[in-house]
């Protein structure tokens, strides 16, 4: 697949109007990516990234066609994994892949420790001296073919003495004297080797800032963000450099598609995290800090009218992960207008939709969504059509389409 022009988005129903004719012989519901967005967005997070390169975070994709076309954009560079298995099976081809989260999955890390290839092609996350130890008891320390570690370093923010904390609670390495500590209990351990250090800053990049979104906590969150960049900027650097005293790293990795541009501007970040930004779900409709184009939906067909101005689609409940609430739920696109029955939201087997754009609906006729995270979508189909110039020119299979589910 060559590049891809970027569709006519002149207005919303010209974009839908391609997306339908394109799909005329489909039968929903099914899922689409709109390669011209994808590629524009590739294009705006590396802008972004100001010539640091991007890892790509596969969670965010769940397809490997997709992954190789993101991969062969400039600027990316490498794989961010989520689970061991998967990146086992993603480091037969892909020769840089650092798992983001730490694994508990005994058979992979023996799977990993005797291939010479995905020990050089795969790192692992460790946070704990508990993580260490348990490698330890997995497998048999083998200096001569040490496994790649990565160091999770907690980027939240934490004020009043930790007694509040505003962040993902992930690593309890917060400070440098306590990175400096395991890197330390790293290098004292045979057939270990501290190779990088990661920090997801997601209540940077997680959030959504955009006033239309946070409304009455706008003030709130911008203010927040402000704070804990100049605190992040300051600790990162520290830990950054005490770990450098007692290890040869090679990266230090951060980031996360909302908060690009400011973690590029960090000296002491050496790569980026993104992917979700590729596709850029319906969340991302909230963020202030970054507004890529929409590239990835799917459609539902309508198999009921219960009453003037009301359709049900089938399906549809693919609700994301997170806190639940309405903003989870896929977000009804086009027709424009409609919106959910709050008895009853988005179903598993119905979903019905409420709104003037409902009366010119037919059994049949197609209702566009877009999921509000981005590679979940990909664990509802076997396949993604991809669209080009207003033609489909490809269909590819996702994870779940190739028989896998890494969750």
């Amino acid at each position: 697949m060559g590049p891809a022009t970027v569709p006519s988005l002149g207005s919303t129903e010209n974009l839908y109007a391609e997306l339908d004719h394109a799909t005329a012989n489909l039968q929903p519901p099914f899922a689409v990516v709109e390669l011209g967005a994808f590629d524009t967005n590739a294009a705006i997070l590396r802008r972004n990234a100001i010539g640091k390169p991007l890892r790509l975070a596969s969670k965010s994709l769940r397809c490997r066609a997709l992954m190789r076309r993101a991969l062969a954009q400039p600027g990316f560079s490498g794989v961010l994994a989520y689970t061991l298995p998967e990146a086992l099976w993603l480091a037969e081809e892909f020769d840089d892949v650092v798992v983001a989260y730490p694994t508990a999955n005994a058979d992979a890390v023996r799977q990993l420790a005797e291939n010479e290839d995905l020990a050089r092609r795969v790192t692992l996350m460790v946070d704990s001296v508990e993580h260490l130890d348990f490698l330890r008891q997995a497998v048999r320390p083998n200096p001569s073919r040490p496994l790649r570690l990565c160091l999770e370093l907690d980027v939240s923010l934490e004020l009043l003495g930790g007694r509040i904390h505003i962040g993902a609670y992930r690593s309890p390495v917060h400070t440098p004297d306590q990175a400096l500590a395991m890197a330390h209990e790293i290098d004292k351990r045979p057939g270990v080797h501290l190779v990088g250090i990661m920090g997801y800053e997601g209540q940077i990049a997680g959030v959504q800032d955009a006033f239309k979104a946070a409304a009455l906590r706008y003030p709130l969150v911008r203010l927040m963000q402000r704070v804990s960049k100049a605190e992040l900027a300051e600790r990162r650097a520290e830990a950054v450099a005490a770990v450098r005293s007692a290890a040869d790293i090679e990266f230090v990795n951060g980031g996360g598609t909302g908060s690009v541009s400011s973690t590029a501007a960090d000296p002491s970040v050496t790569e980026i995290a993104a992917g979700s930004g590729l596709y850029s779900p319906a969340l991302f409709d909230g963020y202030r800090s970054i507004r890529p184009l929409p590239a990835a939906f799917f459609a539902l067909p309508v198999v009921r009218r219960p009453r003037k101005g009301i359709v049900t689609a089938l399906g549809g409940g693919w609700a994301a992960s997170g806190v639940p609430g309405w903003d989870r739920l896929p977000k009804p696109t086009f027709p424009e207008g409609l919106s959910y029955a709050k008895t009853e939201g988005a179903g598993e087997v119905q979903t019905p939709l409420r709104g003037k754009a409902a009366n010119d609906l037919a059994l049949g006729s197609r209702v566009w969504m877009r999921h509000a995270k981005a590679g979940e979508l990909a664990e509802r189909v076997n396949t993604m059509q991809l669209i080009a110039g207003g033609e489909i020119v490809d269909e590819v299979p996702t994870y779940r389409g190739e028989g896998f589910a890494f969750a």
